[in-house]
């Protein structure tokens, strides 16, 4: 497990969510995973990914998780998939970065992947909602309270899909040990706030830290931030982490001419090309890492690949996000 930042001598170092907190404050890379033509794992495709990424400004690395395929892991792919994310981390020049891995289903094979992330030396866990069954609020409160009592590591909440946490229960939960962070992929801002301003009521500011997990999270950036949530994760790092870390530049410096022209000329037409299939916002961003020259295979189904069309058109937006690096485009010369 990679160790948190020193502390000057006779200062108690913080704890351990406390010290993930601290360090996941800055852009979060969410690796795709690497399937080989045979349907396998390709690690070796898999490092040349994480190599090519951990030292482009990324503050922390989430192995396994949505854009990872989680869902398609068994067991085993899983521990190896965290372990070389670790390995990797641990040699960014400005590491080693956290590895947070996903975990989720019910109850025993949410434990049993938090054990396996902890041996691999994970530093935290994003815990994707329980699958099919909805115990409503207290079903949550109790899966998510086991799980970070056996997990050994800091657990990052993760509302999406069909389950939604009242804000109460998330305040409820920002009391458990372990339980550090609340990530939302729902999109529902007043829902957010209402989450946030709750957690504040009961424990104050920094009790979590809070994550907008859209897919294309730099479009919805700004309306996230007014609602207190600053972080975001960022698909597009994957494929084209120039433009990534240009907009969360541009982001937290509010510059807000650099910040709009990219996502008017990268991420909006981005969005629009994610729209038009299901489950782009995995095989799209995928797609990207093949583009930018690493063959990191297909996606595994029930995911299905790009047609031609949108691979083409994927390759101009990002030819056109990195002409806009340089500056405006000319007058009349669309993105």
């Amino acid at each position: 497990m990679a160790p948190p930042p020193s502390v000057p001598s006779g200062t108690a170092a913080p704890a351990p969510g406390q010290a993930l907190r601290d360090r996941l404050d800055g852009l979060l890379f969410f690796p795709v995973t690497a399937f080989g033509r045979d349907g396998g794992i390709d690690l070796p495709a898999y490092r040349e990914h994480l190599r090519s990424r951990v030292d482009a400004g990324a503050v922390a690395v989430f192995a396994a998780c949505g854009t990872g395929e989680f869902f398609s892991l068994d067991p085993d792919e899983y521990a190896a998939v965290v372990r070389a994310a670790v390995e990797e981390a641990a040699r960014a020049a400005n590491g080693p970065l956290p590895v947070v891995a996903g975990t989720g289903y019910g109850g025993a094979l949410a434990r049993r992947f938090a054990r396996a992330a902890r041996e691999a030396g994970a530093d935290g866990l994003l815990a994707f909602p329980p699958y099919v069954a909805d115990g409503g609020p207290e079903g949550l409160r109790a899966h998510y309270t086991a799980l970070a009592a056996d997990a050994g590591l800091p657990v990052i909440l993760y509302q999406r899909d069909g389950v939604r946490f009242p804000p109460g229960l998330v305040a409820d939960l920002a009391a458990v040990p372990d339980i550090v962070g609340f990530k939302d992929g729902r999109g529902d801002l007043e829902l957010v706030r209402r989450i946030v301003g709750a957690v504040r009521d009961r424990h104050g500011d920094g009790a979590l830290a809070y994550f907008n997990g859209m897919p294309t999270a730099e479009l919805s950036a700004p309306a996230y931030r007014a609602a207190g949530v600053e972080r975001y994760s960022s698909a597009a790092y994957a494929f084209a982490p120039d433009i990534a870390m240009a907009f969360h530049r541009a982001f937290r410096a509010g510059d807000e001419t650099t910040a709009a022209r990219l996502l008017d000329g990268f991420y909006r037409p981005l969005a629009e090309l994610r729209d038009l299939g299901r489950g782009y916002a995995v095989s799209l961003v995928k797609a990207g890492v093949r583009l930018d020259g690493v063959d990191v295979g297909p996606v595994r189904p029930p995911l299905t690949e790009p047609p031609p069309a949108h691979l083409d058109r994927l390759a101009e937006i990002v030819t056109a996000g990195r002409a806009l690096l340089a500056g405006p485009a000319p007058e009349g010369v669309a993105p």
